[in-house]
């Protein structure tokens, strides 16, 4: 692992740290400010709105100041907008904080994305599963805080407001090892909209149902295990770091699983897994086999993400068309899967919720073939796996 793979590393992992912290603090903001499933769902969907609006500001950004510079600045805002949400005193301050906290997630993921696929064709092998790993091991990491939090009932406020400050630290620090700017002299400003090709809707529906299992399992499992198994705060987080190892661990592995039997045969086996999961989920009425489902779950959809990002990274003319593609579909699926889940948690019930999910999941893995190997795109990564079956 050279300088340059550390600190696009460490970058990952600070960013799932923060998704972290927060999603473990969820029940202690519900029952703060009284919020109902649906009103939940709703302040859920506010940073996906935020997300998907400023994204194409991202790249634009990276343009015209450097990719390199973009990723620290974006990286320091999206640390520093984790304490906000704990201080909104009522759900309207709460979904204009959560709209802020997503437009500051949503830019800072675009890029360091994109600035990981340039150090993947720098170092000339694949990198994105075990970088989308590390973002699941700064998640875990910040889970078991957060669990630690919960369990001694610390105010969620004072929690936030500390793990910011030292991530903002820890961000800013791994900014200075990042690979150097590539020259934009002669290449156009980024489009601020541009349709997907077929290939990249194609690879982008197995990235919608994997984000949409993903997105959801992550910010409802702490709910769930609290309204559906009746676990206590501590155990009911333990849910979210859980699910959180099983995706760090499997993701930590992808590289290697997915150079002997190929991303369309590992996404395959991996979406049977996860219906499993769900369906445990969906008859789980005690805290473990809730848990049990979840990391199921995780395991199932882990390579999901990073997956269809390196074969977008192959559809267009260049490795970037094809991931701003795929980026814009999973994050329209991440606009929906929080609010979704909430409405139909509160219109029917959490079960009911967690079967729908279980059905997306079902999805993903019938069209998992979209994934499979295609021609290297100019600037992409050589290696390709070999397309064998799982059994």
């Amino acid at each position: 692992m050279n300088r340059h793979h550390r600190a696009i590393g460490a970058v990952f992992a600070v960013h799932g740290a923060v998704s972290g912290t927060l999603a473990t603090r969820l029940p202690w903001i519900q029952d703060r400010l009284d919020l109902s499933p649906g009103v939940l769902g709703l302040a859920l969907l506010c940073p996906s709105i935020g997300a998907f609006a400023a994204m194409p500001t991202a790249s634009r950004l990276a343009h015209r100041i450097g990719e390199r510079r973009t990723v620290r600045l974006l990286i320091a805002a999206w640390c520093a907008a984790l304490a906000l949400p704990a201080l909104a005193p009522a759900p309207g301050w709460l979904f204009a904080v959560m709209l802020l906290f997503g437009a500051t997630a949503g830019m800072s993921d675009v890029v360091m994305n994109s600035h990981g696929v340039a150090v993947e064709g720098h170092v000339r092998r694949p990198l994105m599963s075990g970088l989308h790993g590390l973002w699941c091991v700064g998640s875990l990491a910040a889970g078991g805080i957060g669990i630690a939090a919960a369990h001694a009932r610390v105010d969620a406020r004072l929690h936030l407001g500390l793990v910011a400050l030292v991530l903002l630290a820890a961000g800013t620090l791994a900014g200075r090892g990042l690979l150097a700017d590539r020259p934009s002299e002669g290449v156009p400003a980024p489009r601020r909209f541009a349709l997907p090709t077929r290939a990249v809707l194609a690879i982008g529906v197995v990235g919608f149902c994997g984000t949409f299992a993903e997105g959801a399992s992550a910010d409802w499992s702490a709910v769930y295990l609290t309204e559906v198994a009746d676990a206590g705060p501590g155990l009911a987080a333990a849910a979210y770091t859980i699910f959180m190892s099983c995706m760090a661990g499997t993701r930590l592995a992808g590289d290697r699983i997915v150079r002997r039997f190929g991303p369309a045969a590992v996404v395959r086996c991996g979406g049977s897994v996860a219906v499993l999961g769900g369906i445990l989920v969906v008859a789980a009425r005690t805290p473990w086999l809730a848990i049990s489902g979840f990391a199921l779950i995780g395991i199932g959809i882990a390579t999901v993400v990073p997956l269809v990002f390196a074969a977008a990274a192959g559809t267009g003319a260049t490795p970037g068309e094809g991931v701003a593609g795929v980026a814009t579909i999973t994050y329209l699926s991440g606009l929906t899967a929080p609010a979704v889940t909430g409405w139909t948690a509160g219109a029917l019930s959490y079960p009911a919720a967690f079967a729908m999910i279980t059905c997306v999941v079902a999805v993903m893995t019938l069209t998992a073939g979209a994934l499979r190997p295609r021609d290297t795109a100019p600037g992409a990564p050589t290696s390709k796996p070999s397309e064998k079956t799982l059994h």
